[in-house]
């Protein structure tokens, strides 16, 4: 017994392995947050590149000759960001407003049946966009006419580097979007609001 319990004493008093067994406990939860750091610096970077060519494509937009091939636009900005990320899958959008501050903005709408603050379907509203409905931003689907006001929004989905995020329990794939909002050139006669329409 009394050997036992020196042998004891002496393991409760020895500091080798303490480093090993510290480390051990630590290094997950450190590598993690590096991991984490990496990934986020990169998404950072991925979101960079995105802005820059989205930057060029909308002064470049703006343009008469850009303005009818909105394909080559789009190539050129997609091009940029495949050279960087090999994989990613780059969409685009376009909406097209009379003036700055409707970017955004709902179609205005009678609220009448009842008044209760928002669009009920049979009140009158302009119809903005001309799809024949209301629409909680009054946004046109294209690259607009002359003087108009173009919300360009390029989005890309690509797969993280780092599987920091999977071991978290979320989506390895992940999606950043680049907006800029410019005003094309006078190059022709742009178009009136239209009148209000119910629907």
């Amino acid at each position: 017994m009394t050997r036992r319990h020196a042998l004891i004493r002496r393991l409760r008093r020895n500091k080798r392995g303490v480093a090993m067994v510290e480390f051990a406990l630590t290094a997950p939860v450190f590598l993690l947050l590096l991991m984490g750091i990496f990934d986020y610096c990169w998404q950072m970077y991925a979101q960079q590149v995105l802005q820059g060519a989205v930057s060029k494509a909308g002064r470049d937009s703006t343009l008469e000759q850009f303005a009818i091939n909105q394909k080559a636009l789009d190539d050129r900005v997609k091009a940029q960001v495949l050279n960087v990320f090999k994989h990613a899958d780059v969409t685009f959008t376009r909406k097209a407003y009379d003036t700055f501050d409707q970017v955004g903005t709902e179609e205005r709408y009678t609220d009448d049946k009842p008044k209760n603050g928002r669009y009920d379907v049979g009140e009158c509203f302009d119809d903005f966009n001309r799809n024949g409905r209301w629409d909680s931003d009054r946004g046109r689907d294209s690259n607009g006419t002359a003087g108009d006001v173009v919300l360009y929004t390029a989005s890309m989905k690509f797969k993280r580097v780092l599987p920091v995020w999977y071991m978290l329990g979320q989506p390895q794939e992940t999606t950043l979007s680049s907006s800029t909002v410019l005003r094309n050139q006078p190059f022709a006669n742009g178009t009136d609001s239209p009148p209000d329409e119910c629907k």
